[in-house]
């Protein structure tokens, strides 16, 4: 491996615009994997932006942690994933975004109605949930979520 493959923390942090304390933290939860030097300086392979670029972008859909975690675990560690590498990544996460999407979009149209709280604060609820009628269907907005 070459030493201009490596970069410290800190150009890290620059590169990505994260804090170094969160690279630690991703590093602590194993989404990253760094060298140690001599002096025992961490030192993160170039193709690490990537990775952590990723978990931004990931964490942005509402992916969880170990969501991500396996996503990423099909990367190679220690050498910079391919354009393959990457696109098989990407097909196995279609589904859940184009769910994520699918309940955006469904979200987004019946906020502009009712979502199903059985709140009766709006003045269609006294319409179209009369004496809280929804309430006696189960809890929460399941006029969305289910």
């Amino acid at each position: 491996m070459d030493k201009n493959d490596l970069l410290p923390i800190g150009d890290l942090a620059r590169r990505t615009g994260l804090a170094v304390s969160a690279i630690r933290f991703y590093e602590d939860k194993g989404l990253i994997a760094p060298y140690r030097t001599m002096g025992n300086q961490r030192r993160f392979l170039r193709s690490d932006i990537r990775r952590l670029s990723f978990i931004l972008i990931a964490q942005k859909l509402g992916l969880g942690l170990a969501e991500i975690e396996a996503q990423l675990a099909a990367l190679p560690q220690g050498r910079t994933p391919t354009l393959a590498d990457w696109q098989k990544l990407s097909r196995s996460m279609r589904s859940q975004i184009d769910k994520k999407i699918a309940l955006l979009s469904l979200t987004r149209r019946k906020l502009d109605e009712c979502i199903g709280c059985g709140c009766l604060s709006l003045t269609r609820c006294q319409l179209y949930n009369r004496d809280d009628r929804a309430g006696t269907g189960g809890t929460g907005p399941r006029f969305v979520l289910d």
